[in-house]
């Protein structure tokens, strides 16, 4: 049986669940080979609230993607997010015992640990200890001080940390599909690896995801993450305003969204018109479409407001000069990055992995499979699979020696099983 270097994610959001299955390359890139989706129904705001309804969502997006790979998955990394979420900046020191004073791999994982003496209550557990930077007798920005002199080694840690009930619902879900949990990765670090560049992280840059139940925030500077955070608001609440403010089906509201939504009304013509079904589904009616549009502005107005208020809080207001990049389902309405732009005051761009777009239309069962008065759906679509493709790329750069997936038969293979089914064949014969 021959063995890839196969890595795979699953972004378990509010809105859906999508499986990412890569190949990684000898060049430490990756090539997305599978991908998978499905609805999810046993998540609210990012938390699991019904495993059996999660567990299924899990395997029916984990098939698909198998079944356009052509692999079987043995363990995977999962995203994460919901409120309770939350992150801090800590930090640690520790005197160099190497020989000759030199540093070692154990000072390294030493003040590290260090980093992570924090007062933290039993219902809590560390999901993420990222080293922004080390500290060599006073010397400051070093990223990896291994085999570097010292007599003092300092570090300053992001830690991310999480509810336990949560996390332990989530590996639980994965797990009762017979896949094994290689990792926790916190979902707008995975969209990070997947949509940001070097040059961004270096500058100063906002990550903002716009996922289904929450909105992800992450701020970068100097090549590193140092600011995470996740607000309980997301494209289901402006699902929900559509239709209460159409007197529409919540599905048929999601629809209208993904087809005909903007998120500025003054980008809408007078003159144009939709049809939607009513509250029976049965009832067509024709409305204007800046009406739904004056429906989702103050939903996305008001995220954007959030964000901006929750970066300020957290201090980092001007400290991104490369502005901010969207992803995410929500980021596909048309004018959210005009919107936001004005908002937040900077530079705003749609982030989308790239290499992803020659798979969209091979994605069985997306949920954005529409029928076909909603059959298109315009924009950077692969922002949907920002996360999935984010946790292909963690994954990649964390891989353990063991595989997580195994491939089909080869042809050396299936050839040497056909002549043992033969010589079986003629000895019974004889």
């Amino acid at each position: 049986m021959t063995q890839r270097n196969i890595v795979a994610g699953i972004d378990v959001g509010t809105t859906k669940v999508c499986t990412i299955i890569a190949e990684v390359n000898n060049n430490g890139t990756i090539e997305v080979i599978g991908v998978g989706t499905s609805p999810s129904t046993g998540l609210k705001k990012g938390m699991v609230v019904d495993i059996d309804d999660t567990v299924n969502s899990i395997e029916d997006s984990v098939v698909k993607a198998e079944r356009m790979a052509g692999v079987e998955l043995e363990s995977v990394f999962v995203g994460i997010a919901g409120s309770h979420i939350s992150s801090t900046n800590r930090h640690g020191v520790v005197a160099v015992t190497g020989e000759n004073k030199e540093i070692t791999r154990n000072d390294i994982d030493r003040v590290i640990d260090a980093t992570k003496i924090i007062s933290m209550p039993p219902e809590r557990q560390i999901i993420h200890v990222i080293p922004r930077e080390f500290i060599v007798d006073g010397c400051k920005d070093i990223k990896y001080p291994l085999g570097m002199s010292g007599v003092r080694l300092e570090a300053e840690a992001h830690i991310v940390t999480g509810s336990v009930t949560s996390i332990q619902n989530l590996v639980k879900s994965v797990k009762e599909v017979n896949i094994g949990v290689e990792g926790i990765v916190l979902q707008p670090l995975a969209a990070s690896k997947a949509v940001l560049s070097e040059s961004e992280k270096d500058l100063g840059v906002l990550l903002v995801d716009m996922g289904g139940g929450t909105t992800d925030i992450a701020i970068f500077k100097e090549g590193s993450i140092w600011y995470t955070s996740i607000l309980p608001v997301g494209g289901d609440h402006v699902t929900n305003d559509i239709a209460v403010g159409m007197r529409t089906p919540r599905d048929i509201a999601e629809k209208i969204k993904i087809k005909h939504g903007c998120a500025k009304a003054d980008l809408i013509g007078q003159n144009e018109k939709i049809n939607i079904l009513d509250t029976s589904g049965k009832q067509q009616r024709t409305i204007s479409r800046k009406v739904l549009c004056n429906i989702i502005e103050p939903r996305i107005d008001e995220i954007f407001s959030l964000v901006k208020e929750d970066i300020e809080k957290a201090g980092y207001k001007g400290l991104v000069p490369a502005g901010a990049v969207v992803t995410g389902g929500g980021s596909l309405l048309e004018g959210v990055s005009k919107l936001a732009s004005e908002k937040l005051d900077m530079p705003v761009r749609i982030g989308a992995p790239e290499n992803i777009d020659s798979l969209l239309d091979c994605v069985e069962g997306s949920i954005y499979d529409l029928d076909e008065e909603y059959s298109s759906f315009s924009g950077e679509n692969g922002a949907i699979f920002s996360t999935g493709v984010g946790l292909g790329y963690y994954g990649a750069e964390n891989m353990t020696d063991k595989t997580t997936a195994k491939t089909n038969r080869d042809e050396e293979q299936i050839v040497e099983d056909l002549f043992d089914k033969m010589r079986k064949w003629f000895k019974n014969i004889l």
